[in-house]
């Protein structure tokens, strides 16, 4: 029994110990993250941002709930122009701050980091957290109307940008659509011209056989000279002919009969 009692002071004692070294850990990590958020206040001073930020970072690894330490390097990022950045550290603040006018202020500069960055609804969002939180902050109020304004003529232009587009694309569409009528028509009338080109050649062909039946016809009705006969000029050509060479032949031949006649001589003896 007293065995055990023993064992029980002695792990009491080993784990306070444990606890109270953790507790000087912790309080020494706060030191160290306090001594680096003034760092970062003495570069913010001096308007060098970025090693600020730097100062900053360093602090909240350390100690991450360091809501100053988150609060002020929004700020740096901010100065910076690091708006997207800037963000997270605003919201880190107004997540663990304990007062209303701090988490407000936190607020606030989320409005004012997203005013920079554009996004007109989220800063309306924010604004509006911070006036929760603080409802008297009339530079808050102010911050609001301007970036419900922004808002409004953001949507607008949206708007008439999204009317813009859906007309554009109801013009393209009946363009296409025309040109595609457009483009079935020409293809009819294509279609109707070698119709029409098909029937003229149809009437041709019907026409030119006729013709040829015609011109057949005449040549048909036109003497031909046949194959072995002759023509009367033909004929009368060829009697002259051989009346012509049978006067020259009797003339040949009463010629040669002439000539073999003896002549009677006369001779005194």
């Amino acid at each position: 029994m007293k065995k055990l009692q023993y064992i029980l002071i002695v792990f009491t004692m080993l784990f306070s110990s444990k606890e109270i070294l953790a507790q000087k850990d912790s309080i020494a990590l706060q030191r160290k993250a306090r001594k680096l958020l003034r760092q970062g206040n003495d570069l913010y001073q001096q308007e060098k941002f970025t090693d600020a930020s730097v100062a900053y970072r360093k602090a909240l690894g350390n100690n991450s709930n360091y809501d100053k330490a988150a609060y002020n390097m929004g700020n740096a990022l901010y100065q910076s122009k690091n708006f997207k950045e800037a963000i997270p550290q605003y919201e880190l603040t107004a997540k663990t701050a304990k007062d209303k006018f701090t988490k407000a202020e936190a607020f606030h500069n989320i409005g004012n980091a997203m005013m920079e960055s554009k996004n007109y609804q989220g800063a309306v969002d924010a604004y509006k957290n911070a006036l929760r939180n603080n409802p008297n902050d009339d530079e808050t109020r102010y911050n609001l109307a301007v970036a419900q304004k922004l808002l409004d003529k953001q949507n607008q232009q949206n708007k008439d940008d999204k009317n813009k587009d859906n007309k554009d694309n109801k013009d393209k569409d009946k363009q296409d659509k025309d040109d595609k009528n457009k483009d079935k028509n020409k293809d009819g009338d294509d279609k109707d011209k070698d119709k029409k080109d098909d029937k003229d050649g149809d009437k041709d062909q019907k026409k030119n056989p006729k013709n040829n039946k015609e011109e057949d016809k005449k040549d048909q009705q036109k003497p031909k000279p046949q194959q072995g006969k002759m023509t009367p000029e033909q004929i009368k050509q060829l009697l002259e002919s051989l009346n012509n060479e049978e006067k020259k032949t009797q003339k040949k031949m009463n010629a040669k009969k002439a000539k073999g006649k003896k002549i009677k001589q006369e001779k005194d003896w």
